[in-house]
C-alpha cells in the first residue's frame, strides 16, 4: 500500500526574456526568490546575475537578456508561495551603477508554461533636496536588501515611481499537490498560458 506523501514539490525553469526601459540602456538584472518557512529550495540557484543588454534600434527598442533560472522547492503548505524578485541596475550620467527598477511576482500556481510583464519601480527621495544631493553623488535611492520588495512591512512608508516593465517566461512543474488535496487546476486560477502561433 502506497503511503500519503507528506510534501509536494514545485519545479520551475524559465528565463527573464527581456524589459522596456525607454529612458535607458546598457542594463543588467538581478534575480533572488522570497518563499515562507514552509518552503526550501532543494535544486537549483536562488539567485544569479544577469550579462549587460543594449537596445538594438533598427530592429526593436527591447532590453534582451534571455537570461535563465531553474529552482525546485518542496514544502508541506503553499503559504509563502515563492516569488521572483527582480532588480535592473544600470549607469547613470556619471557612470555610477544605480537601480532602474525593481518587481516581483509570485511563480505560477499551474503547471504549464506560462509568460507574466511585471511591472517595475524604483524608490523616490523624500525631497527635493535630497533628490538633488543623490544626483549629485551618484547615490540614489535603493533598497539595502532586494527581497523587502516581496514583503508588505515596512513598504508603506517609502515613495516609489512607476519606470519599465519585464517579461518572464516559466515553466511549472508540481508534484503530489492533488494527494495532499490541493487543487490548482487551470480553471481555479486566472493564467496567462502561452498560445502558440499558428
Amino acid at each position: 500500500m502506497a503511503s500519503t506523501p507528506s510534501i509536494f514539490l514545485l519545479n520551475v525553469n524559465g528565463q527573464i526574456e527581456s524589459a522596456e526601459f525607454p529612458e535607458f540602456d546598457e542594463l543588467y538584472c538581478k534575480y533572488c526568490f522570497v518563499y515562507g518557512h514552509d518552503w526550501a529550495p532543494t535544486l537549483g540557484v536562488e539567485e544569479g546575475i544577469s550579462q549587460i543588454t543594449s537596445k538594438n534600434q533598427s530592429i526593436q527598442p527591447n532590453l534582451v537578456w534571455n537570461f535563465p533560472f531553474e529552482i525546485t522547492f518542496k514544502s508541506t503548505n503553499p503559504y509563502g508561495w515563492p516569488q521572483i524578485v527582480v532588480s535592473v541596475y544600470g549607469p547613470d550620467v556619471f557612470g555610477n551603477d544605480v537601480v532602474r527598477g525593481y518587481g516581483a511576482v509570485h511563480l505560477p500556481f499551474t503547471s504549464g508554461r506560462h509568460k507574466k510583464v511585471v511591472p517595475m519601480f524604483v524608490p523616490e527621495s523624500s525631497s527635493v533636496l535630497q533628490k538633488c544631493i543623490s544626483w549629485l553623488t551618484g547615490r540614489r535611492p535603493e533598497f539595502t536588501d532586494p527581497k523587502v520588495v516581496a514583503q508588505g512591512e515596512g513598504r508603506e512608508v517609502t515613495r516609489v515611481r512607476s519606470q519599465g516593465f519585464v517579461t518572464l517566461t516559466f515553466n511549472v512543474v508540481t508534484k503530489d499537490l492533488k494527494k495532499l488535496g490541493y487543487n490548482n487546476t487551470a480553471t481555479n486560477f486566472q493564467s496567462t498560458p502561452i498560445v502558440p502561433n499558428p
